[in-house]
């Protein structure tokens, strides 16, 4: 992981002071920024977004799917905290701290916003941390790769039915087309781009090709991911001036939902008698988030000064902290699966 991964929380934490000092010198300027939608749909997000996931889903090999069956246990595991464990443990800390523990701490009008942003987090596994997360436990790659990708194939058609559930459940409208354009702009486009980028490398010069391609696409990945920060922050530094505990508030299900996901995962693949290699970053694709598209999509459904918006970030500000934590547990216990 070079530099910048490792300090990514420092970078983030540096562009929310940032964002919000700008936003207070400028609040015009952002407020235009804000208003370039085009059918609920926010013009410089989108752009950001793309140049944020397409650099992360180039490293997908949709061919590794082939070698599903050889690690069927530990896919079994991710894939059952990822798409039933996760997304409803995440609606229920949302409803029991938000809505309950904290709310007299938190803004009224922006509960079920904040409840909103934490669904849409937990609702999508990560797609790119995770090849750095298994590349630190020394976990097996093809395994991780097709992990990925198995989960990227499934959230095309899984992650809108999942979200207008849970926030049905919770009492939550959600606008069908403006949740269905999110998923076209911030999932299906970006793979299919991202997917032809990787063929035209491929063909061009093979491996080589395509490290020197994503050697390209990472600065732009992350620098539009910090631009997002800054902008969102912009638009949202009157409310984190005036209630900066709401911040720490809302960490505290994010940070019990990927230690209780992580815990469960590395359990059952221990229990279940996987190894190792494929145990830690089954327990850590499961435990992590895709935190860009929540990102996107609070912003499409909710708007910048939203609460959600705002909930995806600090979920943005805390993984990278909190998954160093867990791949630190997941190399000290390697011992646990000696047999």
């Amino acid at each position: 992981m070079n530099l910048f991964e490792r300090y990514l929380s420092i970078w983030v934490f540096l562009c929310i002071v940032c964002g919000v000092v700008l936003g207070q010198w400028f609040p015009s300027a952002f407020e235009t920024l804000g208003a370039l939608e085009v059918a609920s749909v926010n013009l410089p997000v989108a752009v950001l977004i793309w140049l944020m996931v397409i650099p992360m889903l180039v490293k997908v090999d949709f061919s590794t799917l082939s070698e599903v069956k050889a690690h069927w246990r530990g896919m079994g595991v991710t894939l059952f905290v990822n798409w039933l464990i996760k997304p409803v443990l995440m609606a229920v800390l949302a409803a029991v701290f938000i809505k309950g523990v904290f709310a007299e701490y938190l803004p009224a009008h922006q509960l079920d916003s904040y409840v909103a942003g934490l669904i849409l987090l937990a609702a999508a596994p990560c797609t790119a941390m995770v090849f750095v997360w298994s590349q630190l436990t020394k976990g097996d790659a093809n395994f991780t790769l097709s992990q990925v990708a198995l989960n990227d194939g499934i959230m095309v058609v899984a992650f809108a039915p999942i979200v207008a559930i849970l926030l049905g459940v919770s009492a939550i409208t959600v606008p069908w087309d403006t949740l269905a354009i999110s998923v076209g702009l911030y999932i299906v486009i970006p793979v299919i781009v991202a997917q032809m980028l990787r063929s035209m490398a491929l063909k061009r010069g093979g491996a080589p090709a395509l490290e020197s391609l994503l050697a390209k696409l990472g600065p732009a990945g992350m620098g539009a991911l910090l631009l997002t920060l800054v902008l969102l922050f912009g638009l949202q530094g009157e409310q984190v001036v005036e209630q900066p505990l709401i911040i720490a508030l809302l960490a505290v299900p994010i940070l019990l939902q990927v230690i209780g996901v992580f815990i469960l995962a590395y359990g059952l693949n221990k229990w279940l008698g996987e190894q190792h290699c494929v145990a830690g970053p089954s327990a850590l694709i499961g435990a992590s988030n895709f935190f860009e598209l929540a990102v996107a999509t609070a912003i499409s459904l909710f708007g910048f000064q939203s609460g959600a918006a705002l909930a995806t970030v600090v979920g943005v500000l805390v993984e990278v902290p909190i998954m160093l934590a867990l791949v630190a547990v997941v190399n000290r216990s390697r011992h646990w699966f000696a047999r």
